[in-house]
């Protein structure tokens, strides 16, 4: 559905008129199209302390084309604007070293070029020992807060922590977050654990020879999904509910992909995928994404058990029987090692919604689910995640009372809703094979929306 305050303001007239009137003006979002460079202009980088993750940093920046300046480089680099700002803070320890975050910060941030980047790098704090060391690295995530909140013209700031020897493991994360892949993706914190950059996420389809399952691929989200991943390289199975067939069938027939007819509350659904996955692809799955879900709201004292289970079934209970199949090693058609696990959640899962208590609890559930499973895949190489969108505009958007709808689109550091497009990009760079170490992890698509901040 078109936002129409967004394209008047943006419009000739209307951004004269806003100027005038001091009315909010968002910026239409840099998305990512096959080819597109990564950033809009050089990347600054710089570091505090002995910044040892510039090590990583610089080259990563280097093999995907990003022009690298630094703090103090020359006249001839020191004007003009900047498609991001790149800080390593993972050395800082006392809070008199967060000195050096805010001398970077405070010029660079002026010279920030539309839809630009801020990108702060820093350790775990739950890893360090001493409170004085926890305290000042957990205080970058008050600083990306607030800095997402402060900017304007579609820019984001976001935080990547690494842990242990994350820094091999950063440089995935570190072109997602810089492209125009993560355009609704604004004030976040991801943690980065060990792994290995295998290389495969340089070019423009990094998901070349792998198999996706994608639920609930008939339409919205899922089918951008499907879409997206269907780019990147990826032979996609399309998975919703005999009802959606047609529309399920124009999902496949537009990403060359195939089609499976199945509720997913089946207690059958699990084996089935698997032997799709078996008879037309011939292999294992590389990628799982649980996308499909429902909602039927009301008020908690006006719920019945029947639409209770409903919604609990579809959002949370088939995804962990799906889960227990898909993961048995010995099955053909099961996931390989190494492969990866996507879950839709949502920020109602995270900071629950009046009439929404079923389906907060499932999301809620799922963001369980894959900090657990995580950690019991982890020897296979095998990651699980998931992603909470915001207010994304789709169909179910399209239909709540306007007041309702403008008020979901602007209550975020972006003053827009999200597309469908950017769930999806978000599910292709965690379902990516170079990333090795981002697992557990939960990433908001919300353009740091205040439900949940």
């Amino acid at each position: 559905m078109s936002d129409r305050y967004l394209d008047l303001v943006n419009s000739g007239l209307g951004r004269t008129l806003a100027a005038r009137l001091g009315l909010p003006r968002p910026t239409p979002l840099r998305r990512y199209a096959v080819g597109q460079p990564v950033l809009d202009g050089p990347a600054l980088v710089a570091g505090v302390g002995d910044a040892p993750l510039l090590a990583v940093v610089k080259p990563a920046l280097v093999r995907a084309a990003v022009d690298v300046v630094e703090v103090g480089a020359g006249p001839g680099q020191a004007t003009g604007r900047l498609g991001a700002v790149v800080l390593d803070a993972s050395a800082a320890r006392t809070v008199s070293d967060l000195e050096g975050v805010r001398a970077v910060l405070a010029p660079a941030l002026k010279r920030l070029g539309p839809c630009g980047r801020v990108l702060l790098l820093g350790a775990a704090p739950e890893r360090l020992g001493a409170p004085a060391q926890a305290a000042t690295q957990r205080a970058l995530e008050g600083i990306v807060r607030s800095v997402a909140k402060e900017l304007r013209d579609g820019a984001t700031a976001n935080l990547l922590y690494g842990a242990g020897d994350g820094g091999p493991a950063l440089a995935s994360p570190l072109r997602f977050f810089l492209s125009a892949r993560s355009a609704y993706v604004d004030g976040q914190a991801l943690r980065v654990g060990p792994g290995t950059e295998e290389g495969a996420g340089h070019g423009d389809h990094p998901l070349a020879g792998k198999v996706a399952v994608v639920t609930g691929a008939a339409r919205g989200i899922g089918a951008a999904i499907a879409e997206v991943l269907s780019r990147d390289g990826a032979e996609v199975i399309c998975v919703d509910i005999p009802a959606a067939g047609d529309s399920l069938a124009a999902v496949a027939n537009r990403v060359g992909g195939s089609t499976l007819q199945l509720d997913i509350t089946a207690t059958d659904a699990g084996e089935l995928i698997a032997a799709h996955v078996a008879r037309r692809h011939g292999r294992r799955l590389d990628v799982m994404v649980h996308n499909a879900g429902i909602t039927r709201d009301k008020l908690l004292v006006n719920t019945d058990a029947e639409r209770w289970a409903s919604v609990l079934a579809v959002n949370l209970d088939a995804q962990l029987r799906i889960n227990d199949v898909l993961l048995d090693a010995t099955r053909e058609g099961a996931l390989a090692d190494g492969g990866r696990v996507i879950s839709v959640s949502s920020t109602s899962g995270i900071a629950g919604n009046r009439g929404q208590a079923s389906y907060a609890a499932s999301k809620a559930g799922v963001i369980g689910l894959v900090q657990a499973l995580s950690a019991q895949v982890a020897g296979r190489g095998i990651t699980v995640n998931a992603v909470a969108p915001g207010f994304i505009e789709t169909e179910m958007t399209a239909r709540m009372p306007i007041g309702t709808r403008e008020v979901g689109r602007r209550i975020n550091s972006l003053g827009q809703g999200g597309s469908p497009v950017d769930v999806a990009e978000a599910i292709a760079f965690l379902a990516q094979p170079d990333n090795t170490g981002v697992t557990g992890q939960v990433l908001r698509v919300c353009g740091q929306s205040l439900v949940g901040a």
